[in-house]
C-alpha cells in the first residue's frame, strides 16, 4: 500500500499475549515480576510470542479478538493488521488512522500483580506494566501521531483514567465496559477523522452482537458465558446477569483456534457452573457435559482448560465434578505427581474464596455461597474441595486481605480455614483488597503493605509456604528458598516492611515450628488439629432447594 501501513492496527502486549508453559495462573504469577529483574530472573515469557508469515500476531487476547470479528463485518481484511508492539513499524504508516489497543492489566495495579512488585521496592513495576508502557509509547505511534487515534479498552482501561494517564500517553478514547455495540463506531469515526469522546461506557450487549471470532486467541480462548449475577460488592462482572453463548458459536470459535494452530481451548467464563444454568444458579449438569463433549470432539483438538469456577455448585451438585472429570480432566494439559490420574493429569479451575470470616463473607460476597448459607461457609469450601480434590481437580483460590473493616478475628478466621485446608491439592493466592471501578466498593480504601497487621503477613506467608510444599518439592528450590529468606529479610524486608515481617517470612523459609509457634498464631507441627472439618454433608436450606432441570434431549 502507498505511503504505508494498515488504515486500522489492532495491538495487544506480548505479556498479555504469550503462551508460556501453557498456563494461565502462572501467566498471571509471571505478570507480578518485576521488569528490571526479569531479565536477571532469565524469565523469557514476557515477549515469548509468534507471528505468522506476513509479521502479524499469532495470537492475542480473546478480548481483542473480538474487536477484530466486528471490524471484519464493515472493512476488509486488507484494511486490518493485528500485531504486536515490535512490529508496529511494519504496520503502522502514512494510510494508518486508527489504533486500537488492548489493555487488561496496563499499570499492574489488580489484586495480585502489584503487590509482589513491591517487595523489590516502592519503585518497582511489575512486567505488564512495563510492557504495556513500551507498546503506548513505542516510536512507531509517536512518529505518526498527528494523523491517526489511538483508542484503548479492556478490563484495565479505568488504571489509565485512574492514574490520569490518557493525555500523557496520547489517548484519544478509553472503552470501559463491553464494547461490541460501541466499538465499530468508534472506529468508523476515527477513520473519517472525526474527533471522538475522551471516554465510552459499554453495556452488556445483546447476543447477537457478540462475534464469532476471526482469528486465534491466546491460549485459544473461547467464551462460553458472560457475567455473573451474585452480587460480590468487590467485582463488577457479579453484578450484572448471565448469559450462554450458544453452542454452536461456542464450537465455531473453537475451530477457528484450531485452524489458527491451537491443539488447547481456554473456556473463559466467569463461572463454569453457570453455563446455561438454571433457576437460582442451579448447574445444568447435561448441558455441561454436552459442552465438554462438544468441544473434546472437535478435530484437531487435543486440550482443554478452564478459566473460572465457584465453591458452592460444586457442593450442592455433588456428583457433578464425577460426571464431568473424564473430559475436563482426561483433556487437561496439566500435569502432577500427586494426582490419581493414570497420565496424572489434573485440571484447574480459578475459585475465589477471598475470605473465611462469616462475618465478611456475609457483609461483602454472601451470594458466592448460594443455595446454602454464609453461615455454612467453611463447610461449603472444605467440603467442595474435598471433592475437587478426590477427582484430580486442584483448583487457584484467591483469597482477598485488606477488606474494608477487616478486624484481627476476621483474618483468625481466614488463618483456621487456611490451616484446615493445609493438606489439600491446590495454589492459595493471597491478595490485596483493590477498590475496582464500576464496583459497590469503589470508593473503599486499598489495602497496602504499609498497613498489614501481624496475622494479615503471617496469613500471606503461610499461603505461599504451603504452595512451595505442594508444586515445588525438590530439594533445590528447598534450599534456596530456606537460604533465601533471611537473607532478604535482612538486606531489605525490615528495612522496607519492618520488623513485622520477619517471623511470617520465616515461615515461607521453613524455619522450625517450635521456633515459629511462639511468635505466630498458627502452629504448622500439627500439635492441634483444625477447628474447621470436613462435614459429611452440607445440607441445603429447605426454601432454596430447587426442583431437578429437565434434559431438554429427552423432551425433544
Amino acid at each position: 500500500m502507498e505511503g504505508g501501513g494498515k488504515p486500522i492496527v489492532l495491538a495487544a502486549s506480548t505479556s498479555e499475549s504469550t503462551e508460556y508453559l501453557r498456563s494461565t495462573w502462572r501467566q498471571m504469577l509471571l505478570a507480578a515480576t518485576p521488569a528490571r529483574y526479569a531479565r536477571q530472573l532469565r524469565v523469557p515469557w514476557a515477549r515469548e510470542v509468534e507471528t505468522e508469515a506476513d509479521g502479524q500476531a499469532k495470537y492475542v487476547p480473546q478480548g481483542l479478538r473480538v474487536i477484530e470479528s466486528l471490524l471484519l463485518e464493515k472493512f476488509s481484511s486488507d484494511d486490518i493488521a493485528v500485531c504486536y508492539p515490535d512490529q508496529f513499524p511494519q504496520f503502522v504508516g502514512e494510510n494508518t488512522r486508527v489504533i486500537g489497543i488492548h489493555a487488561h492489566n496496563p499499570l499492574g495495579i489488580t489484586f495480585a500483580t502489584d503487590v509482589y512488585a513491591q517487595f523489590y521496592g516502592a519503585g518497582a513495576e511489575p512486567v505488564n506494566a512495563a510492557e504495556f508502557r513500551r507498546m503506548i509509547t513505542h516510536p512507531a505511534l509517536r512518529k505518526h501521531r498527528p494523523r491517526l487515534k489511538i483508542i484503548v479498552g479492556g478490563p484495565g482501561a479505568w488504571q489509565i483514567e485512574k492514574k490520569n494517564l490518557r493525555d500523557e500517553w496520547g489517548i484519544d478514547c478509553l472503552v470501559h465496559g463491553e464494547a461490541e455495540e460501541v466499538a465499530a463506531g468508534l472506529f468508523e469515526k476515527a477513520l473519517r477523522g472525526e474527533p471522538l469522546p475522551r471516554a465510552v461506557e459499554g453495556h452488556s450487549p445483546r447476543m447477537q452482537s457478540i462475534p464469532r471470532l476471526h482469528g486465534r486467541a491466546t491460549y485459544g480462548g473461547v467464551e462460553i458465558t458472560r457475567g455473573c449475577g451474585r452480587g460480590c460488592q468487590f467485582c463488577s462482572v457479579a453484578l450484572r446477569g448471565g448469559k450462554s453463548i450458544p453452542l454452536d458459536q461456542i464450537l465455531d470459535n473453537v475451530r477457528t483456534q484450531v485452524a489458527g494452530g491451537a491443539d488447547m481451548a481456554l473456556l473463559v467464563t466467569e463461572d463454569l457452573f453457570l453455563y446455561e444454568v438454571g433457576p437460582k444458579f442451579k448447574p445444568n449438569v447435561p448441558a455441561l457435559k454436552r459442552l465438554l463433549e462438544s468441544v473434546a470432539a472437535v478435530p484437531g483438538l487435543e486440550y482443554i482448560s478452564l478459566t473460572h469456577g465457584t465453591m458452592a455448585p460444586v457442593v450442592a451438585e455433588p456428583s457433578m465434578i464425577e460426571e464431568l472429570t473424564p473430559i475436563g480432566v482426561g483433556r487437561s494439559v496439566h500435569q502432577h505427581p500427586a494426582s490419581t490420574h493414570f497420565d496424572k493429569r489434573y485440571q484447574c479451575l480459578f475459585i475465589g474464596l477471598e475470605t473465611g470470616s462469616v462475618r465478611l463473607f456475609r457483609q461483602f460476597m454472601k451470594g458466592k455461597s448460594y443455595p446454602f448459607r454464609p453461615e455454612q461457609w467453611p463447610d461449603v469450601v472444605l467440603k467442595g474441595m474435598e471433592i475437587l480434590n478426590r477427582n484430580n481437580w486442584f483448583p487457584f483460590c484467591t483469597w482477598i486481605i485488606g477488606l474494608p473493616g477487616e478486624t484481627n478475628e476476621d483474618t483468625k478466621q481466614s488463618l483456621e480455614l487456611l490451616y484446615a485446608l493445609k493438606d489439600a491439592k491446590w495454589c492459595p493466592m493471597p491478595t490485596f483488597f483493590v477498590p475496582l471501578e464500576d464496583t459497590r466498593l469503589e470508593n473503599k480504601q486499598s489495602a497496602t503493605i504499609a498497613n498489614l497487621t501481624d496475622l494479615q503477613w503471617e496469613f500471606f506467608f503461610t499461603c505461599w509456604r504451603m504452595n512451595l510444599d505442594f508444586w515445588r518439592r525438590g530439594h533445590k528450590v528447598f534450599w534456596m528458598v530456606s537460604g533465601g529468606v533471611p537473607l532478604y529479610y535482612f538486606a531489605f524486608g525490615r528495612r522496607f516492611f519492618g520488623p513485622r515481617i520477619k517471623w511470617p517470612m520465616f515461615r515461607l523459609g521453613h524455619f522450625p515450628e517450635w521456633i515459629l509457634r511462639h511468635r505466630l498464631y498458627l502452629d504448622f507441627s500439627n500439635r492441634r488439629q483444625p477447628i474447621y472439618r470436613v462435614p459429611e454433608f452440607v445440607p441445603i436450606p429447605e426454601h432454596r432447594r430447587q426442583p431437578e432441570i429437565p434434559d431438554l434431549r429427552v423432551l425433544s
